[in-house]
Formats: structure tokens, sequence, C-alpha cells
């Protein structure tokens, strides 16, 4: 919005003098809603798309300047500028920490092999999970891998995606929710496939990452709410074809789960009061602990059950 100094109209009454110029609609709406709740009377003429003046009667000229002035004022900072979230924990290696211990277990594993002592204690089988019980086998099976392929793999993606969701999450919550969301996608997965179902592996884990990410860097609001939630859920499964849908072991079952379970905890930790556990370090530490703890629970059951 441009102001000009007042200016007798060549076409209209003396009386009546240009009060500004224009070059959008926008600024020609606002200014016009201005005037009409300030009940001054004006008049829009249109000199071509990007010219547009308007004009008021002379008596009114000061009171008309005096409104647009002081709408101008109150509005100089509106709307403020979205928000943005800084937040970054103090300690960011915890990723490549997560991908060390991965490496770490399949020092000790090998190979897959039947007769391995790891994978008989703790690789999953849904045999035994659900006649016998072993529901540790849900967690345990997240850290065995069947070569390095497979290991590598997992860990390249894996490592890079969880780096990027801790910086979000911070590294309690994050690294908590995906091992409870990851376990509970191999159950859904052993429950729907049933008995004589093998499987071990990082990768549900690291689909659970990309439903997380997918669910929580969507951000704005869509004027269609079914699209502000199929996004998301689109998103997910576009990565899930071009990662997860291949090659001859490929667990399509545990990628497919391992999506909805992250795509369901991403929508819980978004609520407002995720924001306030996020920056409290007693408890990101005590879920770290957590996580730490059903580990070591799930491993030393495992063990334990063969020795």
């Amino acid at each position: 919005m441009l102001s000009v100094s007042p200016e007798p109209s060549d076409t209209e009454d003396l009386q009546e003098v240009r009060l500004v110029s224009f070059s959008s609609i926008e600024g020609l709406n606002t200014s016009s809603l201005v005037l009409s709740a300030a009940g001054i009377s004006h008049r829009i003429q249109f000199i071509h798309s990007h010219h547009i003046e308007m004009y008021v009667d002379i008596s009114v000229l000061q009171e008309a300047q005096e409104e647009l002035r002081r709408y101008s004022d109150e509005n100089r900072n509106w709307p403020p500028a979205p928000p943005t979230d800084n937040y970054a924990p103090a300690f960011r290696a915890m990723a490549p920490l997560c991908i060390a211990g991965l490496v770490y277990m399949y020092a000790l594993s090998g190979d897959w092999h039947v007769r391995g002592i790891y994978f008989i204690a703790g690789a999953g089988d849904s045999d035994l999970i659900l006649s016998s019980g072993q529901y540790y086998r849900l967690i345990t099976a997240l850290t065995l891998h069947a070569d390095i392929v497979h290991l590598m793999s997992n860990c390249l993606l894996g490592g890079f995606l969880l780096h990027f969701l801790l910086l979000t999450t911070g590294n309690g919550i994050g690294v908590f929710s995906v091992l409870v969301s990851s376990a509970l996608a191999n159950l859904i997965n052993v429950l729907v496939h049933g008995s004589d179902h093998h499987f071990v592996g990082f990768s549900t884990a690291v689909f659970v990452v990309i439903g997380m990410l997918c669910t929580m860097n969507y951000s704005g609001k869509s004027r269609s709410q079914s699209i502000h939630f199929l996004m998301p859920v689109m998103a997910g499964l576009a990565l899930l074809a071009l990662l997860g849908s291949s090659g001859e072991r490929t667990d399509l079952g545990a990628h497919l789960f391992g999506l909805l379970c992250g795509l369901l905890t991403g929508n819980i930790i978004r609520l407002p009061i995720f924001f306030v556990w996020r920056d409290s370090f007693t408890i990101q530490f005590c879920l770290i602990s957590a996580t730490l703890a059903l580990l070591w629970l799930s491993w030393h059951r495992a063990l334990f059950t063969i020795l």
C-alpha cells in the first residue's frame, strides 16, 4: 500500500481526492474493509491489473488516512512468524551407539545358524512366542541379523533415520518408543502369520522410525482433514514399496506393521504433553534406562532359558 499526496480526480467532483494507490488486490481489499468498518465512504477505480486507486471525499481525507495509519501500526508484525523448534538433545551420538550395539551383537552371534546359541535363544519364533510365552523374543530378535549384508543395510538406513528422529524426540523418548513399537509390530506380525514363522533383524524398527518421522514431520493444516491424515500414510507406504517389499527373505508383514505402529506412535508423541516431557532430563534419562533394562532383561531371560 502506497500513500500519496491528495490529488483531485479528473473524472469526478473536485471534492473527491485520491487517498491511496495499490499494486495488488489484497491491499485494496484490506484498506476497503478498514474504511468500511469506520463508516468512511470511498470509491475504487481500476486503472489496470497492477494499478488500483481509492478515492474519498476531501472532508474525510484526514480521518481516512488516520484509520489506515492506525491499522498499519497495529498490524505491523501480524501475523507473527510461526514458532520454530530449535530443540536438540545434549548428547547427539545415541544413534551411532545403537548401531554399534547391533554390530556388537552380530560379532557375538555371527551369521544365521540353526545351532547358533544366540539364534536358538533369541531369534523370533512364532510357535515359542505364542505357545510357550517367550515374548522376550519380540525384542531379542531385533538385535540379531542373518548375515553381514542384512546387518549393514539396516545399520546404514536405520542409523541415518534414527539420528534425525532422536533430534526431534530426544534420546530417551525416541529409543523407548522405537523399541516398544517394534516389539508390538513383531507381535502383530506373529499373530497374523500364526505358527512356523521365524524372523530376525532391526528392519522392523527401521520402519517404525520411518512411520514416526512421516507423522511427526508432517506439518501445516490442510483444508481437507482426510488429506491431512493420508499424507503421512501415503509417504510411508511409498517408502515401504521402495525399500521393504522386495527380496527373497523379506518379511513384508514386519515392515508393514512396523510402519503402521510407527505412524500410531508418532501421532501419540505429537500430543502437547510430549514437549514438556521432551525437555525433562529426568524423563529422558528414565526412558533410556528403561530401554536398556528391557534389552538386558530380554537377553538375560533368553540365555537363561537355554543354559
